[in-house]
């Protein structure tokens, strides 16, 4: 009875550990097979998130920036104070219409009122100086002119005498000395008719200079008139050109000095659009590039005139010249938007363009699965972008679905559902 015991109790312990260890080699197997099994794909909302599928075929790539529109600089008018004066009263407020003629402000300046009419005054006196001096002059050139015909007229006399005496003398009814006389006589006279032409014509020479330098005189007098009567013009400020008067920048009351700003009037018609590039898509921008102005109500073609060196802000400012006509309500400081044509590639592999897309650099983007909810993570790498869209190097394919949302929430994810 005891043998048949032992052989029990030993069939029972051998049960036991051939079932502990089936136990333990299926914990085993549990285990490893839960460590191999992937993670749980979270779900996305398919409605939240852009979807795009990649084509292959021309793409035009563009920049965009926001901007006003600004006058051309030969459609400002900038009007500054030519001296010091104070503001009276205003005529005219910004966005009235003007013309060259059309009085903006007027001012005042006593000391400027006195000294024009002194100046005035003095022109008078000058030129009253300068009609005396030339009555003065000729009746003096005339009394030298007098002078002169009587010492010529004396000396014809006197050779016509000489000549006479001379041949009197040959035929002995004249004395020597008479014929010696009459001579000489005529050689003086000869002598003063000469020196009376020299003093005509020195008194000509005189007179003119004379009249030449009182005539400079009142010229200056004249010019300090002219600049007195344009200052006191001046104190009615007008706008110098057919335009729309776009800021007033005094007061009624205010003492303005010399180059104070005072006014600024702008011709609509010359207007350009300045755009705000950013820094990192401005490097491609040439001058001479197709832009389109949107200006809310209606588009306007022009062209690339001007980029500025500098960098503000992390935007590059690109001027524009608008080559069409503008829309109605075109005014300036109008916020509009510019796209600016780069280029056109003829057949590439493109999609849209990405939340966070790096122009020639590698990004990773979830490409959806044909036929099947799920969206696996892949690397693309992208050649040259534009506003809308970017070009594929390698990682899709033309005819995939990818997600062109900003997934960085599921960034620890290979994976995704869509629903």
């Amino acid at each position: 009875m005891d043998i048949l015991r032992e052989g029990v109790a030993e069939k029972k312990r051998r049960r036991r550990f051939l079932v502990g260890g089936a136990g333990v080699v299926a914990i085993l197997l549990i285990t490893l097979g839960l460590s191999r099994l992937k993670p749980a794909a979270p779900t996305v909302d398919k409605a939240t998130v852009l979807i795009d599928t990649v084509k292959r075929g021309p793409l035009k790539r563009q920049v965009r920036g926001p901007g006003s529109l600004v006058p051309e600089t030969e459609g400002i008018l900038q009007i500054s104070a030519s001296t010091d004066a104070r503001v009276e009263r205003l005529l005219a407020q910004p966005g009235s219409p003007v013309t060259p003629d059309t009085v903006l402000l007027v001012m005042s300046n006593p000391s400027l009122e006195r000294d024009a009419l002194d100046a005035e005054w003095q022109l008078k006196a000058g030129l009253a100086d300068l009609a005396y001096t030339r009555v003065k002059l000729q009746k003096d050139l005339l009394d030298q002119k007098a002078a002169a015909a009587t010492v010529e007229s004396d000396y014809h006399q006197a050779q016509l005498q000489a000549e006479t005496n001379e041949g009197l003398f040959k035929e002995g009814l004249v004395a020597g000395i008479t014929l010696k006389l009459s001579q000489t006589r005529a050689k003086e006279l000869a002598t003063r008719n000469e020196i009376e032409k020299k003093r005509l014509s020195v008194a000509a020479e005189a007179e003119k200079a004379q009249i030449d330098a009182q005539q400079a005189k009142v010229e200056q007098v004249r010019a300090l008139a002219k600049l007195k009567r344009e200052q006191m013009e001046a104190l009615r400020v007008c706008a110098g050109i057919r335009g729309v008067l776009q800021d007033v920048s005094v007061q009624p009351g205010q003492r303005v000095m010399p180059g104070t700003t005072l006014a600024r009037v702008v011709q609509p018609e010359k207007l350009k659009a300045q755009l705000k590039i950013a820094e990192t898509q401005a490097r491609d921008v040439q001058i001479g590039e197709k832009a389109f102005i949107d200006t809310r109500n209606g588009i306007v073609e022009g062209h690339v005139s001007r980029i500025d060196p500098s960098v503000s802000g992390g935007t590059v400012t690109v001027d524009a010249a608008l080559d069409g006509p503008l829309p109605k309500g075109a005014r300036p400081d109008l916020s509009v938007d510019g796209t600016i044509e780069l280029e056109r590639l003829t057949d590439v592999v493109h999609v849209g363009r990405p939340a966070f897309e790096s122009e020639q650099g590698t990004i990773t983007l979830f490409r959806l699965q044909p036929g099947s909810d799920e969206a696996v993570r892949v690397k693309v790498r992208l050649g040259k972008s534009s506003v809308n869209a970017v070009q594929i190097l390698e990682g899709l394919k033309p005819g995939d679905n990818v997600v062109l949302s900003d997934m960085s929430a599921w960034a620890a994810f290979d994976r995704v559902r869509l629903k």
